[in-house]
C-alpha cells in the first residue's frame, strides 16, 4: 500500500490510489535527479511491458502532469494493456473485453502505445531503448514493468503442455478442448498441473468448458501460499465436491504422450510414484517467473565489455531491486510490477502492482511516495468456492495468537490471528464461508471492538459494531481509505466536480475501489450508504451494482414485462452476468411467478447451492431429506416408508421442531434414488432448502383434545397444501393452534392462527430464530373463507414489496405505517390490490408442481447427482461415529487453536 507524505484538502484521508486527485505540489518537492520539464521541453517517460501495471501507471502520470511530459508504452502483444486477473472469462467467452480503464487513453496526444514491439537492449548511458525489429527509443525516465512468465516444469514432455498467462494461452486452451470434444467423442480431461490461485482458475474454467477437470499439486493440501493445512483441506474436500479430482502430495515427473496419424497426443501423466493419472490436455500452472531476461542480459554485457558502467541489483530468486520509492541501482530507470523485486520477494498480485505505479507516477510527477511492503490479502470464489486471506495467516508473529473454527468434513475453515493479548487483528483465513473477510481486513493492524471469536460467522458471530477509520484501507487493490470514501460520498471537493457521488459505479469511478477483484463491494456500499444517512441523503435501493432496482421494483418490472428467464431479466434490466446477490433474488422471483423449477434451464446456474439440488447441505458434505408432512399428521404405513428408507441408506432420522422427520447424511448421488422411493409411496418435497413455505405447525385441536375449540389440524393441512412451493423473499414457517393455549407456538411463525369462540384469530409477523418477533393480530374472529383470503393477500402483498433476504417480522416493521398499513391493504384494500394479489395466488396454487416428482421425470436434471464428474462411485471419505444408536458425522478437531471458541455447532 502507499504511505502518503503529503497534506491536501482532507490531510492524510487519501491514499494516492488515483490520478484523478489533482495534485497541488511545489516545485521544491520534486527529488534532485529528475529533470524538469516544461510545455516546450516534455520529459520522455518510456515504459516497456504492457501489462495492467504499465497501464495503472500510464493513467496515472498522464492525469497527474500531461503538460509536462510525453509517455510511450513498449508491448510485445498485440493487444491494448488488458485484465490478466479476468482470464478465465476469456477462457469461458473468447469474445470477452478485458481492456483496462478508457482505450481513450492512448488516442490521447502526449501518450503513445507501441504494439509488437519487444524491447531486447538498454543503454542507460545514452538512455536509449532498443526493440527487436530494429527500432531506438530515447527516454529521460525508464519504467520497467516487464511483468512475469508462467514458470514450466524441467520435464520430459513439457513441450507438449499449455500455460495459464495470457490471452493466447487461453484461447489456446479453449480451442484444444473443443477439438478433442468433437474429435473423441466422449468428455476430454484436463488436468492442472499446481493447485494455487491460478491452477484452480484453469481447472475451473476446463470445467465450465465441458471438460473433466483434473488437479495435481505436489503440496500437500492447495493454495499452500495463501492457506495453512487446516484451511488446504477444507479447500480441498469443497473443490472435489464441485467435480475436481485432486492429487495432492506428489509431483509429477513426465508428461506421456503417443503418436496419433503423424501427431503428438497427450495420454497423461506419469507421477514421481509411478502412478499414471490419465489426461487429454495439460496445463501447468505453478507459478510465475519475474521477466527480468533484459536486464539480466543488461548485466552480462557490462561485464563482457569489462564496462564500470552501474549495473541493475538482482534478486537472489530474480526481479530486479528496488527501493521504497521502486528505484532500481541505476539513475533514471525505475521498475514496478512483478517484476520488482522489494526485501527479497517479487509479488504478482494486483495490490502491490498498482502500489508501485501510483508510486512511480507520484515521484515522476514531483511529489513524495514510499511503497510500505507487499499487501498480499486474497479474497475470491473458485467453482462457488468462498476463500480469502489477509495479512499474518500463518501467525508468524512472536506470540500471535490463533483463534480458529476448523470443519474439514463440511468444508468450513476460519481462522484470525491475533496479538499476543488477543487485541490486535494480525491476519485470518477463511474458507467455506468468507463473509467476516469484507468487515474485518479494513481493521488489520487495530484493536478489535470485542472478543476475537465473535467474529467468526461459523459460530454465530457478525461484523464489528462502529464505524471503521478513516485511514483504515477499504480496497487494497487500489489503496483507497474509508475516509476517501466518505469524502467522496460528501462531496469535499476533491474530486472532480463538487457533487457528492451517491451510487456504487459513481464510486468506482471516482476511486477505483472496487474496480478490480470486486471483494470490498458490499462493504463499499454499507459505507457509502452509512455516510449519506449521517449527511441526510436519500439512500439508493437499488439491488446491486448490476441492478438499479430495488428487489420490489425488479418483481414489478419482471411481472409487468413477463419475462421467463434470468438471461430474460439481466438483458432488460440489468447490466453485466450478474452476481451471487442479484442471481438468487432474480431466480426466486422468476420461480414465485411462474412456478419454474429451480433446476430449468435459465434459472439453475442463479440458484444458491440448496437450490440446486434441493436438498440442505450438511456439516459433512451428505444432503438432509425433508419430506412433507402437512400438519404433522402422518399414517403408519408412511412412518414404515420413511423408517424402511432411513434404515436403507443408513440415514440419521430426527423429529424437527415443524413436526416434520428430517433424514440426515444423503450423498448427492442418492437424493433421486431416496426421493423416487418417497415420492412413490406418496411423500412430496418439504423444501427446508427454499425460501418458501417450510411447515404449517399444528395441534391435535378439537379432534382428540378436550379444550380444542376447532381443528386445527384439518386447517393446517388445508393451509400447507394450498401454500406448499410459494416461493417468498424468506422462509416462511406458520402454525395452527385449537384454543389459546397456543400448542402449535403460532405466534412465533410468520403466520398464525389461533381458534377462538368466535372463529379464527390471524397474526402475522412472528418469527423465532437469533432476533425471535411475537406475532400481533392482523384480524379476529374470522371464517375459514376470510381467513384464507387475507393470507393470500397479505403473502402476495409480502412477495411483492419485501427487500431480499427479508422475514416478514422485519417487513412489517419496515412497512410505512407498520401492521395498520398492512391492514389496511390486506382487510380495507386500500390500495385496490386485492383481487389482483388473489389471483396470484390462485396461480400458484393452480401451477403447482412437487419439485422432486418433476426432478425425477426429467433425465437431464438427474445428471447432477453425481458426487463426483468421472466416476458414479460413492464418497467413502465421510468419517462418522455412533451416538444413541444412529450415526452421526465425526466431530473435527480445531488445529492450532491457540484460544478456545467453542466446538462446532451441529
Amino acid at each position: 500500500m502507499l504511505r502518503p507524505k503529503h497534506k491536501g484538502n482532507c490531510g492524510a484521508k487519501h491514499a494516492f490510489y488515483s490520478g484523478l486527485i489533482s495534485l497541488k505540489l511545489t516545485v521544491s518537492q520534486r527529488k534532485s535527479k529528475l529533470i524538469m520539464g516544461t510545455p516546450h521541453n516534455a520529459r520522455n517517460i518510456l515504459v516497456i511491458g504492457g501489462g495492467p501495471a504499465a497501464h495503472r501507471f500510464t493513467e496515472a502520470l498522464a492525469s497527474r502532469a500531461p503538460q509536462d511530459l510525453s509517455i510511450t508504452v513498449l508491448t510485445e502483444e498485440t493487444h491494448l494493456p488488458y485484465d490478466r486477473v479476468a482470464l478465465s472469462q476469456a477462457l469461458t467467452n473468447p469474445g470477452v473485453d478485458l481492456t483496462l480503464g478508457d482505450p481513450k487513453l492512448w488516442e490521447a496526444e502526449h501518450v503513445a502505445l507501441e504494439t509488437n514491439a519487444k524491447a531486447i537492449a538498454i543503454d542507460s548511458t545514452k538512455r536509449t531503448v532498443t526493440t527487436e525489429d530494429g527500432r531506438i527509443f530515447s527516454y529521460d525516465e525508464l519504467v520497467l514493468a516487464t511483468g512475469s512468465n508462467a514458470a514450466t516444469l524441467p520435464i520430459a514432455g513439457n513441450e507438449h503442455t499449455f500455460v495459464y498467462r495470457t490471452l493466447e494461452d487461453v484461447w489456446s486452451i479453449a480451442q484444444k478442448v473443443k477439438e478433442l470434444s468433437a474429435s473423441l467423442g466422449r468428455t476430454p480431461v484436463v488436468a492442472t498441473i499446481g493447485g494455487g490461485l491460478l491452477g484452480l482458475e484453469a481447472a475451473a474454467g476446463a470445467q465450465a468448458l465441458g471438460a473433466e477437470a483434473v488437479v495435481i499439486d505436489g503440496g500437500k493440501w492447495l493454495m499452500g501460499t495463501q492457506l495453512d493445512e487446516g484451511a488446504g483441506q477444507a479447500m480441498g474436500r469443497l473443490i472435489e465436491q464441485t467435480g475436481f479430482t485432486v492429487h495432492n502430495g506428489v509431483f509429477p515427473q513426465e508428461i506421456l504422450t503417443s503418436q496419433e496419424s503423424g501427431s503428438t497426443a497427450v495420454t497423461g501423466v506419469l507421477m514421481a510414484d509411478e502412478r499414471t493419472i490419465d489426461a487429454d490436455i495439460v496445463v501447468v500452472s505453478i507459478g510465475v517467473r519475474p521477466r527480468d531476461e533484459l536486464i539480466r542480459n543488461y548485466n552480462a554485457a557490462l561485464d563482457e565489455a569489462g564496462s564500470p558502467a552501474p549495473r541493475f541489483g538482482m534478486g537472489p530468486r530474480g526481479g530486479v531491486v528496488i527501493d521504497a520509492h521502486c528505484a532500481t541501482d541505476i539513475e533514471h530507470i525505475w521498475a514496478i510490477g512483478e517484476v520488482a523485486n522489494y526485501e527479497g520477494f517479487c509479488i504478482g498480485l494486483v495490490a502491490p502492482a498498482n502500489a508501485m505505479a501510483e508510486i512511480v507516477a507520484e515521484q515522476l510527477a514531483g511529489g513524495e511516495a514510499e511503497f510500505a511492503g507487499f499487501d498480499t490479502a486474497t479474497k475470491l470464489k473458485l467453482s462457488g468456492v468462498d476463500v480469502a486471506s489477509f495479512g499474518d495467516g500463518f501467525a508468524r508473529a512472536e506470540g500471535a495468537l490463533e483463534v480458529v473454527y476448523a470443519d474439514a468434513p463440511r468444508g468450513l475453515y476460519q481462522k484470525l490471528v491475533v496479538s499476543s493479548d488477543a487485541k490486535t487483528l494480525l491476519g485470518g483465513i477463511f474458507v467455506g464461508d468468507a463473509t467476516p473477510y469484507q468487515s474485518l481486513r479494513p481493521l488489520l493492524g487495530r484493536e478489535l471492538p470485542g472478543e476475537p471469536g465473535a467474529y467468526l460467522s461459523a459460530l454465530g458471530g457478525e461484523a464489528p459494531e462502529g464505524e471503521l477509520p478513516d485511514d483504515a484501507v477499504l480496497c487494497s487493490c487500489n489503496s483507497v481509505t474509508a475516509g476517501t470514501i466518505r469524502d467522496a460520498v460528501s462531496g469535499c471537493g476533491c474530486f472532480e466536480g463538487e457533487a457528492p457521488v451517491t451510487t456504487v459505479s459513481g464510486l468506482k469511478g471516482c476511486t477505483r475501489a472496487g474496480t478490480q477483484c470486486g471483494s470490498c463491494v458490499p462493504m463499499l456500499k454499507k459505507l457509502m450508504e452509512a455516510q449519506m444517512l449521517k449527511d441526510g441523503a436519500e439512500v439508493s435501493t437499488a439491488l446491486c451494482e448490476h441492478i438499479s432496482f430495488s428487489r420490489p421494483e425488479l418483481y414489478e418490472a419482471i411481472r409487468v414485462a413477463g419475462l421467463q428467464a434470468f438471461g430474460e431479466v439481466m438483458e432488460r434490466f440489468g447490466t453485466g452476468q450478474g452476481c451471487d446477490i442479484c442471481k438468487p433474488v432474480i431466480a426466486n422471483i422468476l420461480s414465485s411467478q411462474t412456478s419454474a423449477h429451480p433446476m430449468d434451464a435459465g434459472l439453475a446456474g442463479a440458484q444458491d447451492t440448496n437450490d440446486r439440488v434441493l436438498a440442505n447441505m450438511q456439516k459433512d458434505g451428505t444432503y438432509s431429506v425433508v419430506p412433507r408432512i402437512p400438519g404433522g399428521e402422518i399414517t403408519p404405513e408412511k412412518l414404515g416408508v420413511i423408517a424402511a428408507v432411513a434404515q436403507k441408506y443408513g440415514l440419521y432420522t430426527k423429529l424437527t421442531g415443524g413436526l416434520r422427520i428430517d433424514m440426515f447424511g444423503a450423498r448427492l448421488e442418492q437424493l433421486p434414488e431416496i426421493w423416487r422411493e418417497l415420492v412413490d409411496a406418496g411423500f412430496e418435497s418439504g423444501q427446508a432448502y427454499g425460501k418458501s413455505l417450510r411447515n404449517v405447525k399444528t395441534c391435535v385441536g378439537s379432534s382428540w383434545c378436550r379444550y380444542g375449540m376447532l381443528d386445527s389440524t384439518a386447517l393446517g393441512i388445508e393451509m400447507e397444501l394450498r401454500y406448499r412451493g410459494l416461493r417468498a423473499p424468506h422462509k416462511l414457517k406458520m402454525g395452527v393452534s385449537g384454543c389459546a393455549r397456543e400448542c402449535a407456538e403460532a405466534r412465533a411463525k410468520d403466520i398464525g392462527v389461533i381458534a377462538t369462540t368466535d372463529g379464527w384469530n390471524l397474526y402475522v409477523g412472528g418469527n423465532g430464530g437469533a432476533n425471535p418477533a411475537h406475532a400481533q393480530l392482523l384480524a379476529g374472529g374470522l371464517d375459514e373463507q376470510t381467513l384464507f383470503k387475507y393470507i393470500d393477500r397479505y403473502l402476495m402483498y409480502y412477495i411483492r414489496t419485501a427487500d431480499k433476504l427479508q422475514r416478514t417480522a422485519h417487513w412489517v416493521q419496515d412497512l410505512d405505517g407498520g401492521l395498520e398499513r398492512a391492514k389496511q391493504v390486506v382487510i380495507e384494500d386500500s390500495l385496490g390490490l386485492a383481487d389482483e394479489l388473489e389471483a396470484a395466488m390462485e396461480t400458484h396454487v393452480a401451477n403447482y408442481e412437487d419439485e422432486w416428482a418433476a426432478t425425477l421425470a426429467d433425465p437431464v436434471k438427474l445428471k447432477r447427482f453425481r458426487s463426483f464428474v468421472n466416476t458414479a462411485a460413492p464418497d467413502t471419505e465421510l468419517e462418522y461415529v455412533s451416538e444413541r444408536g444412529q450415526q452421526r458425522p465425526a466431530e473435527p478437531v480445531a488445529l492450532g487453536a491457540s484460544i478456545p471458541v467453542g466446538a462446532p455447532q451441529g
